[in-house]
């Protein structure tokens, strides 16, 4: 598992994703979740590819229901992109490293559009 996949809580769901400077892809999972198990390499590769670019965070579904049922998780894995506080992109269901990467890009390319810089 990498470093760099922040794991947040109830708690701390707030700072960690919405309080961020950066874009944040945020998988909803479970440790009993086939589905979830599978794409863990690829969130874990990504989140070393755009370290300080972007984040990845997870949040367990059954240790952290509250921020679930604000998001209205029903089914997972649940991939929700987030920038400036705000969803900007939904995934339902396991996808490849390529496909989570868009999403990503695209939260990036639109915070590029909105400051005028280039990466």
């Amino acid at each position: 598992m990498s470093d760099k996949v922040i794991h947040a809580t109830d708690a701390d769901f707030d700072a960690a994703v919405l309080q961020s400077s950066e874009p944040v892809l945020v998988d909803f999972w479970a440790p009993w979740c086939g589905p979830c198990k599978m794409i863990a390499p690829a969130l874990d590769e990504l989140a070393a590819a755009y370290a300080g670019k972007a984040k990845i965070v997870k949040v367990d579904v059954d240790q952290n229901q509250a921020t679930a049922i604000k998001y209205h998780v029903r089914s997972i894995p649940m991939l929700l992109v987030f920038k400036d506080g705000q969803v900007h992109g939904t995934q339902i269901g396991a996808v490849g490293k390529a496909q989570l990467g868009q999403m990503i890009e695209k939260a990036l390319d639109q915070k590029d559009a909105l400051t005028g810089l280039s990466r």
